[in-house]
């Protein structure tokens, strides 16, 4: 699973750099930074290092947080806190889609440095999110089924053992009730390894949204000058990684990878948008965000991103526990989550107003 990973976003960073080129050489008006006196590259550049900086520290502090604490009792998978602090994490997920990605992607697309036919014709933002999120259904079913397949033909050995460790793990936490656990055990094939698998295939994929937009998001920070507009978009990418990061590290936890597949998680999820603060910086001189390439391709790429984002944190993240039998046992568990999902979603709609 973990390969797979790499290679979906070693394809990203492929096609990433081949479309990008053609926003780099612009000779029209457009293409010009604006001017103003809070442009300056100089005092720009040390600003842009301490986001690389404390953008990695907070994405890593973020993700491994839930990995780190599940040896607290209070924060296991099976625990009402959990629940709601996931929810919370959830809501941040789903503001990002919603209150950033295709806010800028309308922007962008819509702006006067580009041709009235087709871009401002047709809502090619909306299309594309919408046709993002469908796409993003089809990767979800399909590679659950083909997972699965692997999984009972045993090309993946790590199946069984992991869905052993995680009733041993329930049953453990659950001392109380262990008598239950241990006369009516899951044995493979049943709905707890369906349910893994399904963990693991949302962790995959939704790590695969968050470091698509993570890159676009250093990219613009990285290219930019604008010392007034940086210094709060770094605080903003520091709130929005850590919480987001939190979202991707429960889902992390819930798939119950081993150490080394959750290593390689964590490191891309970490230093993608630092990565791509670095990007920016080194095409600062040739890139242009107003050039009308520029805007194309960024602003297709967040649409997608959005479409992706939005459906993960709707379907894969809200839904699934919403609907799931321990939420729909206690109206107060679910009256939490939902207090908790409008904290993370207002928190990170709040956030907008910078960045």
């Amino acid at each position: 699973m973990a390969t797979s990973l790499v290679k979906l976003i070693s394809i990203f960073i492929i096609l990433f750099s081949t479309f990008t080129p053609q926003a780099f050489s612009v000779s029209d008006e457009c293409g010009t930074e604006s001017i103003n006196s809070c442009n300056d590259k100089a005092r720009a550049l040390p600003l842009k290092i301490i986001a690389i900086v404390s953008i990695l520290v907070t994405s890593m502090i973020g993700v491994c947080l839930p990995l780190v604490t599940r040896s607290i009792p209070a924060l296991q998978p099976d625990r009402n806190l959990f629940l709601i602090v996931k929810s919370f994490a959830a809501g941040i997920i789903l503001a990002t889609g919603f209150m950033h990605v295709l806010p800028d992607s309308f922007d962008m697309l819509s702006s006067s440095c580009l041709k009235d036919n087709p871009w401002h014709k047709f809502p090619f933002s909306g299309f594309l999110a919408m046709l993002s999120a469908i796409v993003t259904l089809m990767v979800d079913s399909l590679a659950t089924s083909v997972y699965s397949r692997k999984c009972k033909a045993g090309v993946i050995g790590d199946c069984d053992t992991a869905a052993a460790t995680e009733d041993h793990e329930m049953a453990v936490v659950s001392a109380g009730h262990s008598h239950a656990h241990l006369h009516h055990g899951m044995k493979p094939g049943t709905s707890a390894d369906s349910q893994l698998l399904r963990y693991r295939v949302v962790a995959m994929v939704l790590e695969l949204g968050i470091i698509v937009h993570s890159v676009v998001i250093g990219l613009s920070l990285g290219a930019s000058n604008n010392t007034c507009t940086i210094k709060g978009l770094v605080a903003a990418l520091c709130f929005h990684q850590m919480f987001e990061g939190m979202g991707l590290g429960g889902c992390i936890v819930q798939a119950n990878y081993n150490f080394l597949k959750k290593a390689i998680m964590v490191f891309f999820f970490s230093v993608t948008t630092p990565f791509g603060i670095a990007l920016g910086l080194a095409l600062s001189k040739t890139y242009k965000e107003n050039s009308p390439s520029s805007l194309i391709t960024v602003g297709l790429l967040n649409a997608s991103s959005a479409g992706l984002l939005i459906y993960m944190a709707l379907v894969d993240l809200l839904a699934a526990d919403f609907m799931g039998p321990k939420m729909q046992a206690s109206i107060m568990l679910q009256l939490k989550s939902y207090v908790a999902v409008l904290l993370g979603a207002g928190g990170m709609s709040l956030m907008a107003k910078w960045a």
